[in-house]
């Protein structure tokens, strides 16, 4: 027999070795508003099929928790590729980036005609069929090699390129009725628990719909992103001209000496985009009906914000410029001030935290000509200061604006709008692991943050991984709504990221004890970043924009 301690109800009860999950959840009592789909066992993921040979303790999960969602997500996709491949003989199916709520996908039909809303249909109907025979998924655990020689059967080149690049002696599996396809964590037990999704054609693709984060028995609402696809789009084409479409792709690359190259390349492609969003600055700069006064710059946290700033302002000089720079940092209110939480917490990004109607007013003023003494905030003390720092706006002068809020039309509400250009700043991997797997776009900037926290010894990566939620909840709460608004969007993301953050992050997150709530996204992101081969960073840049989390 063996103990099991269920978090969900503070109970421990005893089982035959074996028991599964699934098994064990109906003898425990706890809320269950919406369906169980996976668990935590030691603080690992694990699917609900998951045998206990030994005392265990265990937390069930639904879809609102992020491990959770991420298991559906991931059936919910070897149910599509399952129903395409049922529905368009010898189609390809890629699943390619997060998109309004959903993933957006290509279906390459044999044919090569393009998606109508009849095959969406089709696609869907079947879908909705095998849900409803609530077909199970199964899981093989077999020597990779094995593996290799499945996929290359099934003319997976992606997959057998990831794995032959893995260095694992094991790889598990799975199939669906008769197809076979890879995902790198767990599914659900069976399509029967994949009841709330929704197709729809998009741009020249298929949109999958997911649940609602805080309501999974619906689906999340359609919000249109095209600035949004287009950045998405646009990383998507540059993969395919470098033939880097998957991690198997690029780790080949490596490992034929093709680093250096392509941290050249990643570097000239975002210098290239810098200087094309300067010129367009500085040929509005000079407009004499309209001329531009003001630089709005955001992006969520671990962007790359200061070293976009930086390196714009360099080509903005180069263009005949003079940059003046300021923070909403700066305009923090008072720390006694600060809006909290419902627990007593500060809520550092909420817009109240930012005194914006002293800032609209000092941007206001320096607009009309005047010199302005602008703040400086003490995060020691919790006070803003002012410190002597003046500004002034002169001819051949423009005024840059960085911070989370400011892109909030709160901000600017009384700033014309011919006087404001607005960027927003994001990290889009489009780099897949297959053409099944994507890389979640926020993963990236978790490891950019751990490390440059870790480095700069200011939260350890437990802390870093405990506040990412809260940090995550505020970016839909006041970054993410105004994404559309930006008159350009810069993909901060580096072509070669992930193996060069391995170097760094591995040991970091090794730290992280297993009794802690943190180790569960602590032993995902050691087991992701693993797919990697690992680049040093000596070739990097000191102004590249992961310099600015790596460090010197």
């Amino acid at each position: 027999m063996v103990q099991v301690y269920c978090k969900n109800s503070r109970e421990s009860k005893r089982f035959p070795e074996g028991t599964s999950l699934l098994q064990m959840m109906s003898e425990f009592d706890f809320p269950r508003p919406y369906p169980i789909v996976s668990a935590k066992v030691n603080n690992v993921s694990q699917g609900l099929k998951f045998k206990v040979f030994q005392n265990k303790d265990i937390e069930f999960l639904d879809v609102r928790e992020s491990s959770g969602r991420r298991v559906y997500c991931r059936s919910l996709s070897f149910l599509m590729y399952k129903a395409a491949a049922d529905s368009f003989p010898g189609c390809k199916l890629y699943i390619e980036h997060p998109l309004s709520h959903g993933y957006f996908c290509h279906l390459r039909k044999e044919d090569g005609a393009p998606v109508t809303q009849e095959d969406v249909d089709i696609l869907k109907a079947r879908m909705q069929e095998l849900v409803s025979k609530d077909m199970p998924f199964h899981r093989y655990d077999v020597q990779t090699d094995k593996a290799i020689r499945e996929f290359r059967k099934a003319g997976y080149e992606d997959k057998v390129r990831l794995l032959e690049t893995s260095g694992e002696a094991y790889t598990d599996y799975y199939t669906l009725g008769d197809t076979v396809d890879y995902y790198y964590g767990k599914l659900v037990p069976s399509t029967g628990y994949l009841t709330v999704w929704d197709l729809m054609l998009y741009k020249d693709g298929i949109l999958l719909r997911l649940p609602c984060r805080t309501n999974p028995s619906q689906v999340a609402d359609f919000v249109d992103q095209p600035k949004t696809y287009e950045m998405f789009n646009e990383a998507l084409q540059w993969d395919i001209i470098m033939g880097l479409n998957t991690v198997g792709d690029v780790n080949e690359a490596f490992l034929n000496g093709r680093a250096s190259e392509l941290i050249q390349i990643a570097e000239a492609l975002q210098e290239k985009k810098i200087v094309q969003i300067a010129e367009e600055i500085d040929r509005r700069c000079r407009c004499k009906e309209n001329p531009l006064k003001v630089v709005l710059i955001t992006g969520p946290s671990s962007s790359g914000k200061t070293t976009f700033c930086k390196r714009l302002s360099i080509q903005l000089k180069a263009c005949g410029l003079k940059p003046m720079s300021m923070s909403t940092d700066d305009y923090f209110v008072n720390r006694l001030d600060t809006p909290k939480f419902p627990d007593g917490s500060y809520d550092f990004d909420n817009f109240e935290t930012v005194d914006h109607a002293l800032m609209e007013s000092d941007i206001m003023k320096l607009i009309g000509g005047q010199e302005v003494s602008v703040p400086e905030y003490n995060f020691v003390t919790g006070l803003r200061e002012y410190n002597g720092k003046k500004l002034k706006l002169t001819e051949g002068c423009v005024l840059l604006i960085e911070g989370i809020h400011a892109l909030n039309p709160a901000l600017t509400s009384q700033i014309p709008e011919n006087y404001k250009f607005r960027i927003f700043i994001n990290t889009i991997t489009s780099t897949q692991l297959d053409d099944h797997n994507w890389i979640p776009v926020s993963d990236n900037r978790l490891l950019r943050r751990i490390v440059r926290d870790y480095n700069k010894g200011a939260f350890s990566a437990r802390e870093s991984i405990s506040n990412w939620q809260n940090v995550l909840r505020a970016e839909h709460l006041w970054i993410y709504p105004f994404q559309e608004m930006a008159d350009v969007m810069f993909n901060s993301a580096y072509l070669i990221e992930f193996a060069v953050l391995k170097n760094h992050a591995e040991p970091i997150l090794r730290s992280v004890p297993q009794n802690s709530p943190e180790y569960s996204e602590a032993h995902r992101l050691l087991k992701f970043i693993h797919y990697f081969v690992p680049v040093p960073d000596k070739e990097i840049p000191a102004t590249s924009m992961i310099r600015e989390f790596i460090g010197a």
